[in-house]
C-alpha cells in the first residue's frame, strides 16, 4: 500500500508540475485543493529545480568563458548545450555565433597589454578562418557579414576602417547582453516538464522508430534482391567458365598431339564468355586469326565500368497516370510528379534514359498538345506549394534535355504559363528557380527568345539583378546566363537600349561579385549590347572603361582577355555588330544537342514516404504499369558546333549546365 502511495505520490506531482508550466492556473489551485481535502500527498518534483540550477550552471560557465576568452571551452560548451537544430537553423543563432568567433579571434588584440602573443593570435586566426571556411560560409552571402570574411587576412585589423566598430568599447558588452538573453531564452525554452518529455519520448520515439526500422526493412529488402540477381549471375557464369576451361584443357591435350585450334572455334570460345553486349560485334566484326586478340578482348571485357548491360525501365499506363495528376490529391500528385521526374534524372543517359523521354512525349505527359481546362500543365498554378514546386522540377528536367525543350516549345501555352508563375511565385524559392532554369534552357532556341524578349522578361531580369546578394547561386546564375541569351539578339539589345543606363549599373556590379560562376555571361552580355552605339555612349559616359580596367588587375587570364575584348568593343565605332547570328531567321536554331541534367533538379525533397506508403519506381511499377507505351523514336540529329575560342566574350546561347561541362559554344 506504502509502494502505491509513493507512486501516487510522484504521478500527482509530475501533474501539478505540467499545470503549472502549461500556466493553468486556476486548474493548479482547484487541483492542489482537491488533493489536500482528500488527504492525498503531493511530491515535490525536483526535476523543475533541478534542470533551472544546472541551466544556471551552463550559462554562467558560457558567459565566464566569453569573458575570459577561452575560445576552447566556450565552443565545448556551446555545442553541447545548444541543439543542433538551433545552430544549423535559426538565423540568429547563426548571426551570433559568427559574432562569438570574432569576439574570440580578437580578444588578444584587445585584452593584451603591449603587443599580444604572436602564437596565440595566430592560433584563433587560423581557428576562425577554419570556422569562415566551413560552417561560416553559409552567410558569405549575407552582406552583414561579407567585410569580416576579410579579417584573417588583415595584417593589423585594429586600424583598418572596416573593422573599426569591434574595436569601439561598446561593441563587446554589447555582444556579451546578446549572448546573455539568447541563453536565457534557450534554456527557459528547454525546461519542459517531465510529463510531456515521458509522452514525447514515448510516443514520438516510437513513431520515428517504427518509421525507421519499416525504411531499413525496405532498403534491406531491395539489397537482398540485388544480391540475389547478382549471385545467380555469378553462379551462372562459374558453370560456363568452368565449362569453358575443361575445353580449353582438352584443346591444349589436342595440340600435344598436333592437332591445330581453329579460329572458328577460338571465336565459340569467346563468344561464350563475354557478355551478351560483346556477343554480336564478336561475332561479325573481330578477327580471332591475328595473335592476342582473344586475349585483348577478354580484358577488356574485365575491365571495370565497361559494357554494363542497363536494362529498358518497364512500360507505364499514362492515361491512369495523367488522370490521377489531374484529379488525384495532393499529395499523390507529389509523389508521381516526383517518381516521373526520378524516372528521368535518376536513368542512365542514353538508350535508358532516350526511352523514357520518348514515352513521355509519345504519351503527351504533360497535356502540351490537350485543349483541356483541366491539363497537366495547370499544376503550375495548384494551390498546394509542393505540387506547384515538383511540378516545376519536372518541367525543369524536360527542358534539360534537346528533345524534352522541343516538345515543350510546340505548346505557346507552355512559355506563358512559365513567365506567369516566375513572376508570380514569391513564396518558394525551390519553385522559381527550377521554372528560371527551364526558361533559361529554352533560350536556346531562337522562336522562344524572341517571346521572351516580346513579354518584357529582359526588364523583369534586371529588376531582380539589381540586388544579386539576395539570390540563390542558381538564381543568380541562370539569371544573368538567360540575361546573356536575351541580349543575342538584336531585339534584346534594342530593349536594353530603352534601359541603358540602369542596365550597365546592373552588368558592372555584377563583374565584381564574388561568384565567379556568372562572369562569363556578364562578359557575353556587356560585350553584346556595347554593338549599340547608344549603349556606348551611356558607358562611356558612366566611365566604364576605368570600371573595366580594375577587374583586369584581378581577374585570371582568361577573364582578362575576355575583358580586354569587351574594352575594344566599347571603344569601337562600328555600327553593326558582326556577331554570328541571323535575327531575321526564326527557324534557325541557335541549339545544339546538349543533354545536361543537373544535379539540383533532386536536392532538398519536401515529401517523404509514410509507413506503408509507395514512392518513386516503386510507386509507378505497382500501380501504374502498362503494356508497351516504351516506344522507339529516332533521334533528332543535333547541329553541328560552333566552336569559339575561350578568350572573347560568349556570343552564342548557353546554358550554365553545359557551359560547366565544356560543351562547344
Amino acid at each position: 500500500m506504502g509502494d502505491v502511495l509513493a507512486h501516487e505520490s510522484e504521478l500527482l506531482g509530475l501533474v501539478k508540475e505540467y499545470l503549472d508550466f502549461a500556466e493553468f492556473e486556476d486548474t493548479l489551485k482547484t487541483f492542489s485543493k482537491e488533493c489536500k481535502v482528500k488527504g492525498k500527498p503531493l511530491s515535490k518534483t525536483a526535476g523543475g529545480c533541478l534542470r533551472d540550477a544546472k541551466s544556471l550552471i551552463i550559462q554562467k560557465d558560457l558567459v565566464a568563458a566569453f569573458d575570459n576568452g577561452d575560445q576552447k571551452v566556450f565552443f565545448n560548451l556551446w555545442e553541447e548545450h545548444i541543439p543542433s537544430s538551433i545552430r544549423d537553423r535559426d538565423s540568429l543563432a547563426q548571426k551570433l555565433e559568427f559574432y562569438l568567433h570574432i569576439h574570440f579571434a580578437i580578444y588578444l588584440l584587445k585584452h593584451s597589454v603591449g603587443r599580444p602573443d604572436k602564437e596565440g593570435l595566430d592560433e584563433r586566426i587560423s581557428y576562425f578562418k577554419t570556422y569562415l571556411e566551413t560552417k561560416g560560409a553559409a552567410l558569405s552571402q549575407t552582406t552583414e557579414f561579407l567585410p569580416f570574411y576579410a579579417l584573417p587576412f588583415v595584417p593589423n585589423p585594429m586600424v583598418h576602417p572596416s573593422f573599426k566598430e569591434l574595436f569601439q568599447d561598446s561593441w563587446t558588452p554589447e555582444l556579451k547582453l546578446k549572448l546573455e538573453k539568447f541563453l536565457a531564452l534557450i534554456f527557459k525554452a528547454s525546461n519542459t516538464p517531465k510529463l510531456l518529455t515521458l509522452y514525447k519520448e514515448n510516443g514520438q520515439s516510437h513513431k520515428e522508430m517504427s518509421q525507421q526500422l519499416h525504411q531499413q526493412l525496405v532498403e534491406a529488402e531491395r539489397r537482398s534482391v540485388t544480391y540475389l540477381k547478382r549471385y545467380n549471375k555469378i553462379q551462372a557464369d562459374y558453370h560456363n567458365l568452368i565449362g569453358v576451361t575443361a575445353e580449353l584443357v582438352d584443346s591444349l591435350e589436342a595440340t600435344v598431339s598436333g592437332k591445330m585450334i581453329t579460329p572458328e572455334y577460338l571465336q565459340s570460345v569467346c563468344v561464350r564468355l563475354f557478355s551478351d553486349q560483346m556477343r554480336q560485334s564478336l561475332a561479325h566484326s573481330v578477327d580471332f586469326t591475328r595473335p592476342g586478340t582473344a586475349s585483348t578482348m577478354l580484358r577488356a571485357s574485365l575491365a571495370p565500368g565497361k559494357l554494363k548491360d542497363v536494362p529498358l525501365l518497364p512500360s507505364l499506363d499514362y492515361e491512369k497516370l495523367k488522370k490521377d495528376l489531374v484529379l488525384g490529391s495532393d499529395r499523390l500528385k507529389a509523389f508521381l510528379l516526383q517518381a516521373l521526374r526520378w524516372r528521368l534524372t535518376t536513368s542512365h543517359p542514353g538508350e535508358q534514359r532516350e526511352t523514357v523521354l520518348e514515352a513521355y512525349i509519345g504519351n503527351d505527359l504533360l497535356d502540351c498538345h490537350s485543349q483541356s481546362q483541366r491539363r497537366v500543365l495547370q499544376l503550375l498554378h495548384s494551390r498546394s506549394e509542393v505540387v506547384r514546386q515538383y511540378m516545376a522540377r519536372l518541367v525543369n528536367a524536360f527542358a534539360s534535355l534537346a528533345e524534352g525543350r522541343l516538345y515543350l516549345a510546340q505548346s505557346t501555352k507552355v512559355l506563358q504559363m512559365l513567365e506567369e508563375r516566375l513572376k508570380e511565385e514569391d513564396e518558394d524559392i525551390v519553385t522559381r528557380e527550377n521554372i528560371l532554369g527551364a526558361l533559361q534552357k529554352f533560350s536556346l532556341r531562337r522562336p522562344l527568345q524572341t517571346a521572351m524578349i516580346r513579354d518584357g522578361l529582359i526588364f523583369w531580369l534586371i529588376d531582380i539583378l539589381k540586388d544579386p546578394d539576395c539570390l540563390s547561386d542558381y538564381t543568380l546564375e541562370y539569371s544573368v546566363a538567360l540575361l546573356m541569351n536575351l541580349c543575342l539578339r538584336s531585339a534584346g539589345k534594342n530593349m536594353c537600349a530603352k534601359v541603358a543606363g540602369l542596365v550597365l549599373k546592373v552588368l558592372s556590379d555584377l563583374l565584381g561579385h564574388e561568384n565567379h560562376e556568372i562572369q562569363p555571361y556578364v562578359n557575353g552580355a556587356l560585350y553584346s549590347i556595347l554593338s549599340i552605339p547608344s549603349i556606348r555612349e551611356e558607358a562611356r559616359a558612366m566611365g566604364m572603361e576605368d570600371i573595366l580596367r580594375c577587374f583586369i588587375k584581378e581577374g585570371n587570364a582568361e577573364m582578362v582577355r575576355q575583358i580586354e575584348f569587351i574594352i575594344k568593343q566599347l571603344n569601337s565605332e562600328e555600327l553593326l555588330d558582326g556577331v554570328l547570328e541571323s535575327d531575321d531567321d526564326e527557324d534557325e536554331d541557335d541549339e545544339e544537342d546538349h543533354d545536361t541534367m543537373e544535379a539540383d533538379l533532386d536536392k532538398d525533397e519536401l515529401i517523404q514516404p509514410q509507413l506503408g506508403e509507395l514512392s518513386g519506381e516503386k510507386l509507378l511499377t505497382t500501380e501504374y504499369l502498362g503494356i508497351m507505351t516504351n516506344t522507339g523514336k529516332a533521334r533528332r540529329k543535333g547541329l553541328a558546333s560552333v566552336q569559339q575560342s575561350a578568350d572573347e566574350p560568349l556570343r552564342r546561347p548557353v546554358t550554365p549546365g553545359g557551359h560547366r561541362t565544356g560543351y562547344p559554344v
